[in-house]
């Protein structure tokens, strides 16, 4: 892709903020596609591919899809609530979080192995973590480039969204 063109997509299809002259309303949906880089979207599908797989299967695809979106538009509203930086968001982190947050309440004591922890930790445990360390960084405000509380929205909205359907959770 030129640099150009690279330029309009991302014009276009990262998320804004609310008064800048680029926002337009597509953009909580298109920005999930678009990414910082090989690593970010690395990471990203290696987490989807790793944790969603369950979750499709639990649920079937048209509730996992929904899910899916609806942490990624509830990551984005909560990522423009809380911060006042004047730069797009790209990445579909916060929809990724979601999916975390739902395989540990479908799958609490699942043993997950990290490479750098050799040791298994359940999941219950490996998504707390990861979601006290996202606040911590999100009220730390280190200026990371890192769409903190976005990664918390996917996490919140999944969790009152999973409330709302009724599901139970613990399939081991």
């Amino acid at each position: 892709m030129t640099p150009g063109l690279a330029n309009y997509v991302f014009g276009l299809g990262a998320l804004w903020p609310l008064g800048h002259p680029n926002f337009m309303p597509w953009q909580f949906v298109s920005y999930m596609f678009l990414h910082g880089g090989f690593g970010h979207i690395l990471f990203n599908l290696f987490a989807l591919w790793m944790f969603g797989q369950s979750i499709e299967n639990l649920w079937g695809t048209r509730r996992f899809v929904i899910y899916y979106f609806v942490t990624g538009v509830g990551a984005a509203l909560l990522h423009m609530a809380v911060t006042a930086a004047d730069v797009p968001m790209v990445g579909a982190s916060g929809a990724v979080y979601g999916i975390l947050l739902a395989f540990a309440m479908m799958f609490p004591n699942r043993p997950i192995m990290l490479i750098f922890l050799p040791i298994p930790i359940k999941a219950k445990y490996f998504v707390m973590i990861f979601g006290a360390l996202e606040l911590f960084n999100g009220v730390a405000n280190l200026q990371t480039g890192i769409a903190h509380f976005a990664h918390l929205g996917g996490m919140v909205v999944g969790y009152l969204l999973i409330r709302l359907w009724g599901i139970k959770g613990n399939y081991e």
